[in-house]
């Protein structure tokens, strides 16, 4: 007999209309991909009983519209009694309960998409995105949850940020709806590693790990949570779970929990370089527990699950932790001061030689994520930019200036400590983006209106080399020619046709007139046949044409495009010949060799 995973939430009848809600999720079908949600709610006082599902998962800047998995939703009483309801918004469901004090309401969710914002289900695993799938009553996020999991049948494990209730097995609480919400679950197999920082419990639920080296991986981790701990100075957790599922991409962050996707075979003694890269990945969506989920924006929580939630700050809260983890991985010693500034000096160069940078600034990029992050298209590859990469820039900005302006008595480190304590902690909310700003200049002890009136709300030219002067460290501004010929154009065969799918802003293919979606029928009277476009090109040089005959649509014409160079910049970081020393103790205090 398969038991359901059964999740009630308690709630105080002072001042509501209701009682307790009780949830059942079933998952005893895993081939079908359907969750079975049986929610009912007890002591019910109300003409109507409203229930939503979230359209967004937070840390996930993009509407998600998750009502749309939602099928054979049903309400009836205690006895089973079908009791009416309409749907009344995308997410929202309305049922009359006819003076019945016990609602029943039952759906399935399909869940077989493989994200870490998204529920799936299969023979192999279980994994629930707590906001895809629970339904909460309006106006009542902020009551007790307790989730009681029994796994489908040849599963052993249940992984999740929930606390576990004390003496009862397979059963979990959380304070409110928002917590919920925040701690994904995994039932499977996984296998469960192990460790303690001062006392903490943490677990690494790994559902394929394959060659993983175990005991350096763990040794590797706790570093990271040491040091992390160590630049805020307090854990805010009572115990953390890593769920590293099996392959597919990205990871979102929560606050005593991460969800990441990764092959089996990621970290081990004989891919160094691979592991570097994992272990700065499980750094930022593991620094996120303080920087996004503790230290954010007033706009990201409480949050509004029916709509985007807008801030111009995700430069700071994304980009900022890309810096950290960098720092974050040089003070646990798994990155050198040179490795450091390669990844510096690549992220500049990430964000500065695309043509978004002319466009949109960190605060537009910020602002805008709901309509652009997930929604690339080739004008959106000409006209934004990551902010991840303009934020971790930034954030090294923030970071010498602070660090130059106090004579090196303070750093953004003690920007984010004051953010973590003074507002997370004490105020119990967000910052406003003028409080960041004012945190960072009390910190400097003086104006930082460049960095915050220019370099990120504008598209103004940072001068990276002065700021890295504080440091003794200089900066490569200057463009050099790229060898071979220019076109800015790239295609990919389809069904054996070759496509144009990307020109690049003011390129030679761009003036040009060649457009993305441009079927290719010759160059230069030839057939591309199986070959690439960028093996034509290696057999060209700049000054050159070609002679695209393209189709688009029903017509066809020919372009003549006169091939260019193309420059970049390198943004390399070096240190200066002979620095003073207050820039000798900057560098030797910010990063260690």
């Amino acid at each position: 007999m398969v038991i359901p995973l059964i999740l009630i939430l308690f709630i105080s009848s002072c001042g509501n209309n209701i009682g307790t809600i009780e949830f059942t999720l079933s998952m005893d079908q895993p081939g079908t991909h359907y969750f079975n949600v049986k929610m009912e709610c007890k002591d019910v006082n109300d003409e109507y009983l409203e229930v939503k599902l979230p359209v967004w998962t937070p840390g996930y800047y993009w509407i998600m519209n998750y009502p749309k998995n939602v099928v054979n939703f049903a309400s009836a009483d205690s006895e089973g009694n079908q009791l009416e309801w309409e749907k009344t918004t995308k997410n929202s469901w309305k049922i009359r309960t006819d003076d019945n004090s016990n609602v029943v309401i039952t759906y399935d969710i399909y869940a077989h998409n493989v994200s870490v914002a998204d529920p799936f289900l299969d023979y192999g695993r279980a994994f629930i995105c707590p906001t895809a799938v629970f339904m909460h009553i309006k106006g009542m996020l902020d009551h007790p949850v307790s989730v009681n999991i029994d796994p489908y049948k040849g599963w052993s494990q249940i992984s999740t940020g929930l606390d576990p209730v004390t003496g009862e097995t397979n059963r979990f609480s959380a304070p409110d709806f928002d917590v919920l919400y925040d701690c994904p679950i995994l039932v499977g197999n996984q296998e469960v590693l192990y460790f303690e920082v001062k006392g903490i419990p943490h677990y690494v639920a790994m559902e394929n790990p394959g060659n993983t080296n175990r005991e350096k991986f763990v040794t590797d981790l706790k570093k990271i949570v040491e040091k992390s701990a160590e630049l805020i100075g307090d854990i805010p957790y009572k115990h953390y779970t890593f769920i590293i599922m099996d392959q597919g991409m990205g990871g979102l962050e929560h606050a005593n929990s991460m969800a990441v996707y990764s092959r089996g075979d990621i970290y081990n003694t004989n891919s160094p370089r691979s592991n570097t890269g994992w272990l700065n990945f499980i750094t930022h969506e593991f620094f996120h527990l303080y920087n996004v989920k503790s230290i954010r924006p007033v706009a990201l929580g409480p949050f509004d699950y029916d709509r985007e939630n807008y801030t111009n700050m995700l430069w700071v809260s994304e980009g900022l932790t890309v810096y950290y983890e960098y720092l974050i991985m040089n003070r646990a010693g798994l990155l050198s001061r040179q490795e450091v500034l390669d990844y510096l000096s690549r992220t500049i160069r990430s964000y500065e030689n695309i043509p978004g940078s002319k466009f949109q600034s960190a605060t537009s990029s910020s602002f805008d994520t709901w309509i652009n992050f997930f929604n690339r298209s080739s004008n959106s590859s000409n006209t934004t930019i990551s902010y991840y990469d303009k934020g971790c820039a930034l954030g090294l900005l923030l970071d010498l200036a602070i660090r130059h302006e106090s004579g090196n008595k303070k750093s953004l480190d003690d920007v984010m400590r004051a953010l973590y304590f003074d507002y997370y902690k004490y105020k119990e909310r967000g910052f406003t983006d003028e409080e960041f700003r004012i945190e960072c200049e009390r910190a400097a002890g003086s104006s930082l209106d460049e960095i915050f009136e220019v370099y990120s709300s504008t598209t103004g030219k940072i001068d990276y080399a002065r700021y890295l002067e504080y440091s003794g460290l200089t900066i490569d501004p200057e463009p050099e020619e790229l060898p071979g010929a220019f076109l800015g154009a790239s295609a990919r065969n389809v069904n054996g046709d070759l496509a144009i799918n990307g020109i690049e802003w003011g390129s030679p293919a761009w003036r040009a007139g060649l457009s993305d979606r441009d079927q290719i029928l010759f160059i230069d009277g030839e057939p591309p046949g199986s070959g690439t476009l960028e093996e034509i090109l290696n057999s060209k040089k700049p000054g050159d044409s070609l002679v695209f005959r393209i189709k688009q649509r029903y017509f066809e014409r020919e372009v003549e495009v006169v091939l260019g160079t193309r420059n970049a910049v390198s943004y390399s970081i070096t240190s200066l010949a002979e620095p003073d020393k207050l820039q000798e103790t900057i560098l030797n205090s910010w990063i260690k060799e």
